[in-house]
């Protein structure tokens, strides 16, 4: 991807999310597509419920994830955790439960309005251990080896150069750390106009890649014990699939084993894995 383009896309996502940061999640909930009705998918439909964890903060949960992270990160008393894309705090306020007083809790996104809506977030819940940093995955404004667990939920599908976002995480964790992201993928070819709409890249899909190439990433990146911790089908209405796609393909891409899933990934940064790096 060219760098013009990385950066339309980017610009793009964050127009998108500035918009629904200003909204509640019932009415992006309740919209067929979130922030603008009909020109992106409707978040709910790959959300999952966040009501039973620990931690859980509703005025945080905007809905626009596709999995639980927190809920399979072995997080522990203690940790530093980094949430990257943390909109509005849910997945940092998780964390923080189970981290306690003696954690601390780092979220970092790219939309300066879901960073003042999570910083306002923690200062009611008076939060004294949970920062967010507004900044790029792909250039995070963090030193490294600072954490001990990295959590994302639907978001690393919405950074163009995916390779530099893993290798950012693996720069990060410490030695022996780990982390678990939840996230879009595909299996195998989707329609061309899905796959090209800008639209439904901000919502999540467009901008996902193969399940294989996804994990390849990865595992080039210096990860090892890397596990599917769930793996998930997402079914779009074809009230929304028929604004990019014929109605045979819509109906074909939600049956069988080819489609968009929701993957929650976990990886470990061993102390020596990557080439050389024991000399």
């Amino acid at each position: 991807m060219n760098t013009e383009t990385s950066e339309q896309l980017k610009e793009l996502v964050k127009e998108k999310y500035r918009q629904i940061a200003e909204q509640s999640k019932e009415t992006n909930s309740a919209s067929c597509c979130g922030s603008a009705c009909c020109s992106t998918i409707d978040y709910s439909i790959m959300a999952d419920d966040y009501a039973e964890l620990k931690g859980y903060v509703p005025e945080a949960d905007l809905g626009l994830g596709c999995g639980l992270p927190t809920e399979f990160a072995n997080i522990k008393e203690g940790d530093t955790v980094v949430d990257l894309g943390s909109g509005a705090g849910n997945d940092c306020f998780v964390a923080r439960a189970v981290t306690g007083d003696s954690g601390r809790v780092i979220g970092i996104d790219f939309t300066d309005t879901m960073i003042e809506k999570a910083r306002l977030n923690a200062q009611k819940l008076n939060y004294t251990n949970v920062e967010f940093r507004q900044g790029d995955i792909e250039n995070m404004p963090l030193a490294g080896e600072v954490a001990d667990v990295v959590v994302s939920n639907c978001v690393l599908n919405l950074v163009p150069d995916k390779r530099k976002a893993f290798s950012e995480i693996f720069r990060i964790l410490k030695k022996d750390g780990h982390f678990s992201v939840s996230d879009i993928v595909l299996m195998g070819d989707l329609p061309h106009g899905l796959k090209q709409s800008a639209e439904m890249y901000a919502g999540c899909v467009a901008g996902a890649i193969q399940k294989d190439e996804y994990l390849g990433i990865i595992k080039q990146a210096g990860f090892t014990n890397i596990t599917i911790q769930k793996e998930k089908p997402i079914i779009l209405p074809e009230e929304i699939l028929l604004n990019f796609v014929t109605p045979v393909q819509a109906k074909d891409l939600n049956a069988g084993k080819t489609g968009i899933f929701s993957i929650t990934v976990y990886a470990k940064k061993e102390t020596c894995c990557r080439p050389g790096c024991c000399q």
